[in-house]
């Protein structure tokens, strides 16, 4: 194992992108494509079914960031894009959708997210609703570019002029027929789906792999469906959006001379690299990793987006409640860098 220290600039994770296109995809929909500089190329390679985070102008006194997934493929050529959904009172989306052209910039973190197939030569499910069909959407075409298995795809919205992505979809139907299914669900027309016809629309497909993305109320469906059929939680994959309350663009507060002193040995190994650092107790471990130059993974820093997901490898530490591990996950070591604080005097973590 190879120890270094990597010597990374304050705000280097902060690329500022051009905007190369605008798409309406519906009336309250939009995409935004962006032109990545050739010196940020590496930080912004991604995999199916990952997020930008964006800084959103504002004149608020708070700092406005969103975390936007990437609908593209990585596998195609296209350049990466996230398509923005308007929300009700939602001031990120509604900006985002009122103001932004063509050739207007936005500082943007590094894409993250956990939300990807471990391998596309998988059969996939995927289910999606609403906005929820845009990560599930950098799957399927990745899928079918890349892999080999074959893919399903469950898609509910409340009417046909909501379906995000529709001629898009009749395309890749198209293009691969035999590999890919699209079922379009519309409330209007059939009401809400209950668990009962989820686990049936199911039920041919109990070797795939499942990936849930869309509203709170379709996801708890979709994961009480698959559960309750027996469908084992190691192969169901749920995406959850949140809008973030802090500011993950801003740079940790220097660590204190006092907070030095009463500092845990942690060793972190990331990207195959291992790195000692001095980790006091009052700091969480995505601070003391910024502070000493690193590039760790992390988009919300507020324990809700899972993109510092790392695993307690010896030692332990304290972490608050969290919606995105459960106590199966805490019990198997993992823990969420952004909100993890040492209990013992050395601690070993892996990314």
């Amino acid at each position: 194992m190879t120890r270094a220290t990597v010597d990374v600039a304050r705000g280097a994770r902060v690329v500022t992108l051009r905007v190369a296109a605008v798409i309406e995809e519906t009336a309250d929909a939009r995409s935004l494509v962006f032109e990545v500089p050739d010196d940020a190329a590496d930080r912004f390679a991604y995999r199916p079914g990952q997020f930008l985070t964006l800084r959103i102008p504002s004149d608020r006194p708070e700092p406005v960031a969103r975390c936007y997934s990437l609908a593209s493929s990585p596998f195609t050529g296209e350049p990466p894009r996230v398509t923005v959904k308007r929300t009700a009172d939602g001031y990120g989306s509604n900006w985002l959708c009122d103001n932004i052209s063509v050739g207007d910039t936005l500082d943007v973190l590094p894409p993250q997210g956990t939300f990807t197939p471990a391998s596309l030569d998988t059969d996939l499910l995927l289910w999606a609703a609403g906005s929820g069909i845009t990560p599930v959407m950098s799957i399927l075409r990745s899928a079918l570019v890349r892999g080999t298995g074959r893919v399903v795809l469950f898609y509910a919205n409340r009417g046909q002029e909501s379906v995000i992505f529709a001629e898009a979809l009749r395309e890749l139907v198209a293009r691969h027929p035999g590999r890919v299914h699209v079922v379009h669900w519309l409330e209007a027309v059939q009401g809400l789906p209950t668990a009962a016809q989820l686990a049936a629309f199911a039920a041919p497909y109990a070797s795939y792999e499942s990936f849930v993305c869309g509203p709170g109320p379709f996801m708890a469906a979709v994961t009480e469906a698959l559960t309750g059929a027996g469908w084992p939680r190691e192969r169901i994959t749920t995406e959850v959006f949140v809008s973030l309350s802090g500011d993950p663009f801003a740079e940790p507060a220097p660590i204190a001379d006092e907070e030095a002193g009463d500092a845990a040995q942690v060793e972190v190994e990331l990207d195959g690299v291992v790195h000692a650092l001095r980790w006091p107790r009052s700091r969480t471990l995505v601070d003391v990793m910024l502070a000493d130059g690193l590039d760790v993974p992390y988009s919300c820093r507020e324990g809700e987006c899972g993109s510092c997901a790392c695993t307690v490898v010896d030692g332990a530490v304290s972490m608050g409640p969290s919606a995105i591990l459960d106590q199966e996950d805490i019990d198997a070591g993992y823990t969420l860098a952004c909100q993890a604080r040492p209990t013992t005097d050395s601690v070993r973590i892996r990314f």
